[in-house]
């Protein structure tokens, strides 16, 4: 009867750990299933701006629409002249430099260089108008482009080369009549298009965000939670949220997947605990560059070889330009396995005239900071672009070539395909020194991957870090990780604990049967 008694309460325990096992694949925390609630609710505008009086005037200008606009946002002016989108630049603490202002406006990066006499290009992603070489528009709160942000119509555009003005032929008119809350389109336009294309830079930004399905970016996903990037970069004053690495070096005012995530998101404990060291989305980026590919590599060296006279271009089977005469050579992918590094949240930078003292090494313009041991640090995911860019022998300093001019003669590369009157111009437009003499030198610059998460189901699976062949995290050598690392020490001292473990038990197990012998004849 007791062993009765006994079995049924074993199989009633296993009846029941499968029922609550079971029911948890089918689980999802509460955080999630609020998060789904509040993103789901679509609120309606609380403003209807074609009632507007002073917006029915007729425009002929977008200088116009903007002193329209401040009649009523009297304070928005202001906020707009502070931030870093206008300024193109904001103040950074970078350990051994100090107080620096960095930006667009005099960093240099390893794409199209630098914005420094290259502004008519450069200030087509500009929140203003008219931007040139003396950049006197920084004074002026008439050429704040509201529209660029704001327009809710989708027919508002910049114009090519022409410093941030509009293109010809806008209804200024009707898409002031229609400004809102800005969607992925007004942020697309110039987040996935940096670097002269679509998806040059991030890897993770591109194109098919502006519709993506939930394969794609599952919060973004138009059949998902359907995400504005305003969602999760929140604003105050016009100052937007995120940190983009490539021009900032604090760790300040950032977006994080635990706002809204929580730091124990999972049903289980030990992925919970990974998240001490490993941001969410390491595991939850498998790859970027779902859709469109990204370029990996840009060789300016080749740069400058013409046709019959005449630049020309290569492009491979997807259209990715593979050489330009403007540019150089490329290399480009698709669905790319990120790269891994510790990070803090801090980096630092390498600043215009910065004296180069070693270069048989690759030149990271951006370093990202962090380690094992350091206590703010986490795994994360980046993309590495890797290029070879001018770089002034003599003086040791990177070169920052003038690019663009609307006209021949004027020394621009892309026009005058001449390397040593484009660095001679640009470098006197940045106010830095030029020997005359030009060399290529290999650089690299870190972007972390932030988007096109993919879903639970598809994120990476534990057997892709902890194995030994092929790790993910296989370049990370300052820790020791089960499955990945050997250790004859820990090999032999853990063989042996199991063979102690199991003659420990045999043991027990004999004894335990010449007792009960015993027992038995007593």
């Amino acid at each position: 009867m007791k062993k009765i008694v006994l079995l049924l309460a074993f199989f009633s325990l296993v009846v029941i750990v499968a029922i609550g096992y079971l029911s948890d694949r089918n689980y999802e925390p509460t955080i999630v299933q609020q998060l789904k609630q509040k993103y789901s609710k679509k609120y309606p505008k609380d403003v209807d701006h074609s009632r507007f009086p002073i917006l029915q005037q007729k425009f002929t200008s977008p200088q116009q629409v903007t002193e329209a606009c401040e009649s009523c946002h009297n304070l928005t002016a202001h906020q707009i002249m502070n931030s870093n989108h206008w300024n193109w630049e904001r103040a950074e603490f970078i350990k051994g430099k100090g107080i620096v202002y960095l930006g667009k406006a005099n960093a240099i990066n390893n794409f199209c260089i630098g914005t420094k006499g290259n502004e008519l290009s450069c200030a087509k992603c500009h929140i203003g108008y008219g931007m040139d070489s003396t950049r006197k528009i920084f004074a002026d709160s008439t050429n704040i482009d509201c529209l660029v942000c704001h327009d809710n119509t989708e027919t508002y555009a910049k114009a090519g080369e022409k410093g941030g003005a509009p293109a010809p032929g806008l209804d200024y008119n009707k898409i002031a009549q229609s400004v809102g809350k800005p969607k992925r389109t007004n942020c697309g336009v110039c987040h996935f298009y940096g670097g002269g294309g679509n998806n040059v830079k991030h890897g993770d930004l591109e194109m098919s965000m502006f519709e993506p399905t939930k394969e794609v970016d599952i919060h973004m996903g138009t059949d998902a939670l359907n995400l504005q990037c305003v969602d999760c970069h929140t604003t105050k004053q016009h100052m937007i949220s995120g940190k983009l690495y490539s021009l900032s070096s604090m760790n300040l005012s950032r977006v994080t997947c635990e706002q809204c995530h929580t730091e124990t998101p999972h049903e289980s404990d030990i992925l919970n605990e990974h998240t001490y060291k490993v941001a969410c989305q390491t595991c939850h980026i498998p790859v970027y560059s779902k859709v469109n590919s990204t370029k990996m590599y840009w060789d300016w060296s080749t740069a400058g070889r013409l046709r019959n006279g005449e630049p020309y271009e290569i492009d491979d089977s997807l259209g990715n330009h593979t050489y330009l005469s403007i540019k150089g050579s490329f290399i480009w992918a698709r669905n790319v396995k990120p790269d891994y590094i510790w990070f803090n949240g801090t980096a630092s930078h390498y600043l215009e005239g910065d004296v180069i003292n070693d270069t048989t090494k690759p030149l990271v313009l951006n370093p990202l900071h962090g380690s094992y041991n350091d206590y703010e640090s986490k795994i994360i995911p980046v993309k590495i672009h890797v290029a070879k860019q001018p770089f002034d022998p003599v003086n040791k300093i990177l070169i920052q070539p003038k690019l663009y001019s609307p006209e021949k003669g004027e020394g621009a590369f892309w026009q005058d395909f001449n390397w040593i009157t484009a660095s001679s111009v640009g470098m006197k437009d940045a106010g830095l020194p030029f020997s005359g003499k030009i060399s290529f030198i290999k650089t690299e610059m870190y972007w972390p991957i932030n988007h096109m998460v993919s879903s639970k189901e598809q994120s990476v699976q534990c057997i892709e870090c902890h194995t030994r062949k092929n790790s993910r995290l296989a370049k990370l050598k300052d820790f020791y990780m089960p499955g990945r690392d050997y250790s004859p020490f820990v090999d032999i001292a853990g063989n042996w604990l199991i063979i102690l473990t199991l003659l420990g038990v045999l043991t027990h197990g004999i004894l335990r049967m010449f007792s009960s012998k015993k027992s038995k004849k007593v």
